[in-house]
């Protein structure tokens, strides 16, 4: 089993491939969570590659919440 130390170290800026260490905190793109980023200039930057798959998955996630079931707790009895 891999370590969380293990795992920051195989993360990598997706603009300038600067890998996470303990001065350099990667952020996630917080529209689809597929890539890191160490700063908001690197970010801006590789927009224009990141925007199609982006844009695709965070659509798949909005549709994952929407149409999310809820969890079944009432055993078949009616809630009402």
């Amino acid at each position: 089993m891999m370590s969380a130390a293990a795992d920051e170290g195989d993360e990598m800026c997706a603009s300038c491939g600067i890998p996470a260490g303990d001065d350099i905190k990667l952020k996630n793109c917080t529209a689809c969570y597929l890539v890191k980023y160490c700063s908001i200039k690197c970010q801006k930057e590789h927009r224009s590659q990141h925007k199609r798959a982006c844009k695709k998955r965070a659509a798949e996630l909005r549709d994952e919440l929407l149409f999310k079931q809820p969890e079944s707790t009432h055993l078949g009895d009616c809630p009402i």
